[in-house]
């Protein structure tokens, strides 16, 4: 018998959603070549070899994709390679292949340096648990395939840019539309998905370029998103919209330029999908605002919070059966006419459809929303190694203090006139914060709460644009 193929992982790449370290000092190709082999045993086990791989524009995503691809032939796989895509690119083949698994090889939103591997097992996502029980067959020992498998380039059919146009059912009022591809992996996509389009499209960044040089590809940060918000004033445009890396999240401006909360921008989608559909599920995250999941239920539908993170929402997604879920990063999951998986192209189609549906603009459609005091998402710097502990022992005081705790994520806790959250980020070094209340001065008294809990940990709680250490120095 051939000597197992075994192979050790650094520890800090495995992380709860993902695959994702920085390339050439924690990630390197060999590891992309075991990620093939391991994942091959994984599907001989269930009798199956179609594999779909796609990596993002990254300099470092071929060279890890092409030693990706070997390591699932060395193990029999069958492997389509889609070249680079967008992330919900890949996501959307699987679907429509019913492929036996799928790969992306992508950075995502993380800086550059970095890259990582995205799982999909039976159009599932393969994360937590199922990642370590991987990483230990490895080490342990895996076997390869009796026989090699084969890898193909797969030749563009339109398809998905075909259904992206589908999703925009309303074409009576046509919009302007400035789309900032942040130098994404998305540019192939977009440029094949706007001619189909009504209206006039206006494209920032429309190249794929792994150094980023226009700004980094984030939209929850408000720094990368100026541009684009200088581009809608110029343009007298209906509303501009930004990708990350790899165009799985999707970030919106309105007609003026003002930036749209995620977890606001959800509500609108939930109230639209909901007249089509009276009382469907509705998923948000841990860090959304309470305008959201009380907004949900007067809009006649059902709520329930979720976990962060793409993999846990679509995992709850499965568990509810919901019609939409969204996610205070820009992770956006429709699953009434669309598989429900994250798609930033996909999610800005259907506010484009929204908007073409009826005459308000987007900053009216916000207003009319109830108004509570929030501060962004707050990410600020904790050690892998002690992150976790961190929140448990926070956790263990709340409770000791008889709080009413919410721990689906981390703990979310309730107050008098709002709520903070506190949990650890799976994706980085990081712990995330985030409070909502009913005017400046109770938002300060939590931050000032979380900073003191954060303290007695030796962990320091930063300040917070428009919540001075001093409340006086606020606004109303």
């Amino acid at each position: 018998m051939d000597t197992p193929f075994r192979h050790e992982f650094h520890p800090s790449i495995l992380r709860e959603y993902d695959i994702r370290g920085m390339v050439g000092k924690t990630l390197f190709e060999n590891d992309a070549q075991a990620l093939g082999v391991v994942f091959a045993s994984v599907l001989r086990e269930q009798g199956r070899d179609h594999v779909v791989v796609g990596h993002d524009g990254r300099d470092s995503s071929p060279g890890l994709e092409q030693a990706l691809v070997g390591g699932l032939v060395s193990g029999g796989m069958n492997v389509k390679r889609l070249g680079c895509c967008p992330t919900p690119e890949l996501y959307f083949a699987s679907f429509r292949e019913k492929a036996a698994g799928a790969i992306m090889v992508t950075g995502s939103h993380n800086p550059i340096g970095y890259n990582g591997f995205k799982i999909v097992l039976g159009n599932q996502p393969f994360f937590g648990e199922a990642l370590l029980r991987l990483a230990q067959a490895l080490r342990g020992g895996v076997q390869l395939g009796v026989q090699s498998g084969q890898a193909r380039w797969c030749d563009y059919d339109g398809r998905y840019e075909a259904a992206l146009a589908e999703g925009l059912r309303h074409r009576a009022r046509k919009l302007r539309v400035v789309w900032d591809n942040s130098h994404s992996s998305a540019a192939y996509a977009l440029s094949r998905l706007l001619p189909r389009l009504p209206g006039e499209h206006i494209v920032l960044n429309g190249t794929v370029d792994g150094l980023f040089p226009a700004h980094h590809p984030d939209p929850t940060l408000p720094e990368n998103m100026v541009q684009l918000q200088h581009a809608v004033c110029v343009a007298a445009a209906d509303l501009g919209v930004a990708f990350d890396g790899d165009a799985d999240r999707l970030g919106v401006v309105n007609e003026s330029g003002a930036l749209i909360p995620a977890d606001r921008l959800s509500l609108i989608f939930a109230q639209s999908i909901l007249q089509e559909r009276p009382g469907a599920m509705i998923l948000g995250d841990v860090k959304m605002s309470q305008v959201f999941f009380d907004g949900v239920v007067a809009a006649g539908g059902r709520v329930a919070m979720c976990p962060s993170g793409h993999s846990e929402v679509k995992s709850a997604m499965r568990e509810t059966g919901a019609a939409f879920a969204g996610e205070m990063s820009g992770h956006f999951f429709f699953a009434d006419h669309w598989p429900g998986f994250d798609d930033g192209l996909y999610a800005a189609i259907r506010l484009i459809d929204l908007l073409a549906g009826q005459s308000q603009t987007l900053s009216k459609l916000c207003e009319a929303l109830p108004h509570l005091v929030s501060t962004p998402e707050i990410r600020f710097e904790c050690d892998d190694d002690i992150k976790f502990a961190v929140i448990d022992r926070i956790v263990a005081r709340c409770r000791a203090a008889g709080d009413d705790l919410v721990l689906t994520d981390g703990v979310r806790v309730k107050a008098a006139h709002g709520w903070w959250l506190l949990r650890a980020s799976n994706t980085q070094p990081a712990l995330v914060a985030r409070v909502e209340g009913s005017n400046h001065a109770t938002c300060h008294d939590m931050l000032a709460h979380v900073a003191s809990l954060l303290q007695d940990e030796g962990v320091v709680f930063p300040v917070i644009e428009g919540f001075p250490p001093n409340p006086g120095e606020t606004g109303p």
